[in-house]
């Protein structure tokens, strides 16, 4: 079997898989890393969401082999290392305004916040109302009014 290298939480690992195998499963059921969530598994309700090279993206729709050994995979544990805390500021912020309720979307829902915020910050604006529409990670219990509020409040303190 090949294997293929990459980066994980800022660690280089190495795995032994086919080429066609899904991130997702590479993360959790080889890497033991389960903050990426099997909601889908086609690339729809983003409760899989996660970075690579920091920008958002669903591990269910990547295959292995498409990642080079230079590519940067983070996933929601990997986060606070970003920023050298216990917590990422858009963690603290879905704390402070207590968005979760079942919490199995909330990893997913955190990573496209924080890949928002960092579009938005690098072409020098705010984040907009009509930022916030376009996240379209699924929560199934409808906290969406206070993932909004999370996410302006992240958005100020990153």
């Amino acid at each position: 079997m090949p294997e293929y290298t990459f980066r994980v939480n800022g660690e280089q690992i190495t795995v032994e898989v086919d080429g066609d195998e899904r991130l997702l499963w590479v993360l959790r059921d080889i890497l033991g890393i389960t903050g990426p969530k099997y909601g889908c598994g086609i690339n729809v309700c983003k409760a899989c969401t996660s970075h690579v090279n920091g920008k958002a993206a669903n591990p269910c729709a990547i295959p292995v082999k498409a990642l080079r050994p230079t590519d940067e995979v983070t996933t929601i544990e990997g986060l606070p290392g970003t920023v050298g805390a216990d917590l990422h500021p858009m963690q603290q912020a879905w704390l402070d305004e207590d968005v979760v309720q079942c919490g199995y979307c909330q990893p997913g829902q955190i990573m496209a916040a924080v890949a928002l915020v960092r579009r938005v910050k690098e072409q020098g604006r705010q984040v907009t109302e009509a930022d916030l529409d376009g996240i379209r990670n699924i929560c199934r219990c409808g906290t969406y009014f206070r993932v909004r509020e999370a996410i302006k409040a992240g958005a100020e303190r990153m």
